[in-house]
């Protein structure tokens, strides 16, 4: 009514035409559909197949189909006389089937993105177990098929589907399987998609006498306040309705204000709702009657009665109309131009003629939207999601409190306010719609052999890993340098390790190592001052020199072992040691070696003679040394120690130490100092009852054994530790087997030489001598002694 007024006021679209309207039912039985359109094509109310009895007033489109099925029926006759039928309906793909449907035209927006924007809204909620309701026909099955699929795509599982059925029959053979059903289901959220056919079936719904609240999510074409009149309200409290997003018509709801039966007496519909809708009794008076309909207005009406806002059947109605206003505006213009139109004549256009304006017709209506008649042009719909609240009794409203904008860019397609939207479930708090329970972080999501994906089991996270978020389907580890904490929620960054110098272990070695390193230094200056004593020359001064410092430098190079690792470090630590203990080591083998030489080979006019000299036990250390320091050179150049992070040895610590490059080169380093120190072992040892003065040979063999047996016992304690404790083990290996060196062959002669000086003199050696030697008197002299193992 409101369109068609606007285009006879507009003296430019239809100058010499007044544009009417005829309004005719429609019902959900084929034979009653085809029946009025029967009444329609013959007109005036009669049923006359193949004849008209409009006259001057005879249609030229009809504007209908709310729904598909309404189009199928009332197309294949319309089609026999080539009526346009504009539709306002749901778009239904079917109906754009040219070689069935010539004579259709839909203008409604296309519904191909409205299934991914249901899903958006259950992801967006969380929402992943819900019931599924659609329209029992062909296009209810395809928006079945997409969602469905969608759904799966985005881990939403479908608990059960109920069909809407699509004729009166079966709508009453259903009343007791459908709504009841589902008021009976422990599913909280319902998504519906159907159209107002389908709404009807609510009449004969027995529902439960307390409102059994659950979520519905509608379409606009499923609208709830268009429901049956017994039907309350409350079982949709806060239903949330995808709905066409339009603009304004200009003033539509001025005219909606002014509208009532007094100023349209001939509209019979128009007075009967308003006697409904006031509760406006017939048998009053006329003047009581005239009061009554002139003192309301359909603003006055509550939402379930009356919407003042263009609803989106509306809005199509409206474009549909201007599209017809528009092809008889082209074809006047087109026949005006031919001559055809001859003025003062009466100019009737025929149904057949619009097709051709009608297929390519493009414009622009009173709301700015740009409207197409070719379905291949229609836009994609977007929406707004708007809450149904009921307030009371006869109140109630719908509120926007989203957008779904499918052509919009990522991240702006879709938006909706949480806190606006009033739930019936749960009031403000988002109505929960799963499976089961949901898993909280630290635990994982487990399926059921044989359920949906959506159901599950909770399962631990396991060792390492972590989960921060509810329903996590896969834990995630954490990075290197973080641990789970003991809830295995989230990642606490580790605890980075090293021996430091300033923690107490690390400050204790260090004392020790210089407390070793300046005893040793002492013994070295009392040799020294020493150094023509007899007990300083029997022991060989060159060897016991280079003995003391080697050892020197043995309680120091623990030092490289203490602090955070670098690359100059690591590269030093195990090579110095290595070198270091080996001249140690070699000096020690050199000076067992020169006492066994001493008496074996010191027989008067023997060839041996000539083995016992100092640059025979100088090259003895030389070599020995040197081969050491050939295989530590080999190590660094071809795969040298270098600094490392260990993250996995010990939870929640990041241990920072040396990788040794080469494990085979490190352990070879170790054997060949080992077999050194067991090689002065055996001969010292088998030396051992030799008639020495000193008894160097048992000092030697009582060191070696120390020696040893801390590098023995070094090597499964070495493999079994990790971070600091392996470094620590190391240190006492290097510390105590450099102080068994020193205090089994140097702290005896000390004593002597600080506290028995008395021992220290040529005639107590050549008494010594004589009485534990008497096997060897002949061949050697107390003078002699000395001095050859001096050399």
């Amino acid at each position: 009514m409101f369109a068609v007024e606007e285009i006879n006021r507009n003296p430019n679209l239809l100058p010499n035409l007044t544009l009417g309207f005829h309004l005719y039912n429609a019902y959900h039985s084929d034979a009653r559909t085809l029946e009025s359109s029967l009444r329609w094509l013959s007109g005036q109310g009669r049923l006359v197949p193949n004849y008209g009895c409009w006259g001057q007033e005879r249609p030229v489109a009809i504007i209908g189909g709310a729904t598909s099925a309404l189009s199928v029926q009332m197309g294949p006759l319309l089609e026999l006389y080539r009526y346009p039928q504009v539709i306002y309906g749901p778009f239904d793909p079917i109906l754009s089937d040219k070689a069935q449907f010539p004579s259709l035209y839909q203008m409604a927006p296309k519904d191909s993105s409205l299934h991914k924007g249901m899903v958006r809204l259950m992801t967006h909620f969380q929402w992943t177990w819900v019931a599924l309701v659609t329209v029992d026909d062909l296009r209810g099955e395809e928006f079945l098929t997409q969602l469905t699929v969608e759904m799966a795509n985005h881990g939403v599982c479908v608990s059960f589907t109920e069909k809407i059925p699509v004729s009166e029959r079966r709508h009453a053979e259903s009343q007791t399987a459908f709504m009841p059903r589902i008021m009976a289901s422990p599913i909280k959220v319902i998504f519906i998609h159907g159209d107002t056919d389908s709404l009807m079936i609510l009449r004969y719904s027995q529902m439960p006498f307390f409102p059994v609240w659950k979520v519905w999510v509608t379409t606009s074409h499923w609208d709830i306040t268009m429901r049956p009149q017994h039907f309350d309200g409350n079982y949709f409290h806060g239903a949330l309705t995808f709905s066409h997003l339009t603009r304004d018509v200009p003033g539509f709801k001025a005219f909606l204000k002014t509208v009532n039966p007094i100023i349209y007496p001939e509209d019979i519909l128009l007075g009967e709702f308003w006697h409904s809708a006031f509760r406006c009794r017939e048998n009053l008076e006329k003047l009581k009657q005239e009061e009554c309909l002139s003192n309301t207005s359909l603003e006055t009406l509550p939402l379930f009665f009356f919407d003042m806002t263009m609803s989106d059947l509306s809005y199509t109605i409206y474009n549909g109309v201007y599209a017809v206003a528009w092809a008889l505006h082209e074809m006047f213009l087109m026949q005006l131009g031919k001559g055809s139109v001859v003025e003062g004549e009466s100019w009737v256009p025929h149904p057949w003629q619009l097709h051709s304006f009608l297929k390519n017709l493009q414009f622009n209506n009173s709301a700015g939207d740009q409207v197409f008649m070719d379905e291949n042009r229609n836009p994609e719909a977007q929406y707004n999601i708007l809450n149904y609240v009921t307030l009371h009794v006869d109140a109630e409203v719908l509120v926007k409190v989203g957008q779904y904008c499918p052509k919009a860019e990522p991240g702006q397609d879709f938006s909706i306010d949480d806190v606006a939207i009033v739930w019936a479930v749960s009031g403000s708090k988002i109505p929960r719609a799963t499976c089961n329970e949901s898993c909280a972080p630290g635990f994982r999501q487990t399926p059921l052999e044989g359920e949906p994906i959506c159901c599950f089991n909770c399962s631990l996270c396991p060792e390492g890993e972590i989960s921060n978020q509810m329903n996590m389907k896969h834990c995630v580890t954490c990075p290197e340098d973080e641990y789970p904490n003991q809830e295995r929620n989230r990642c606490l960054p580790k605890v980075v390790i090293f021996l430091n110098v300033s923690e107490p272990l690390g400050v204790t070695l260090i004392c020790v190592a210089f407390s070793f390193s300046l005893l040793t230094a002492l013994v070295l200056w009392v040799f020294v001052k020493f150094r023509d004593t007899p007990i300083v020359k029997a022991n060989n001064r060159a060897l016991s020199y280079t003995l003391l410092v080697s050892l020197s430098f043995c309680f120091l190079c623990s030092l490289l072992f203490i602090g955070r690792p670098t690359a100059a470090t690591c590269l030093l630590r195990q090579t110095t040691f290595g070198i270091v203990f080996t001249v140690a080591v070699s000096s020690i083998l050199a000076k067992t070696i020169m006492v066994v030489l001493a008496f074996r080979l010191t027989i008067p006019g023997s060839r041996g003679r000539m083995w016992v000299q100092s640059r025979v036990s100088t090259s003895v250390v030389i070599i020995c040394s040197g081969i050491q320091i050939i295989i530590c050179g080999i190590w660094l150049g071809i795969a040298p120690p270098f600094p490392d992070t260990d993250t996995h040895s010990e939870p929640g610590h990041i241990i920072i130490g040396c990788n040794e490059g080469s494990v085979i080169a490190f352990y070879s380093v170790l054997g060949y100092m080992g077999f050194l120190a067991l090689g002065s072992f055996t001969v010292a040892f088998l030396a051992r009852n030799l008639p020495d003065t000193f008894n160097e040979a048992k000092l030697i063999t009582f060191s070696m054994l120390v020696f040893c047996s801390v590098w023995v016992s070094f090597l499964p304690t070495y493999q079994s530790t990790k971070g600091k404790a392996m470094v620590v083990v190391e240190i006492f290996s290097i510390l105590a087997s450099s102080a068994g060196l020193l205090g089994c062959i140097f702290i005896p002669k000390c004593w002597v030489i600080l506290l028995r000086p008395d021992r220290n003199t040529q005639e107590r050696i050549k008494n010594k001598v004589s009485s534990r030697g008497r096997n060897h008197s002949d061949s050697l002299s107390a003078n002699s002694f000395p001095r050859h193992n001096q050399r």
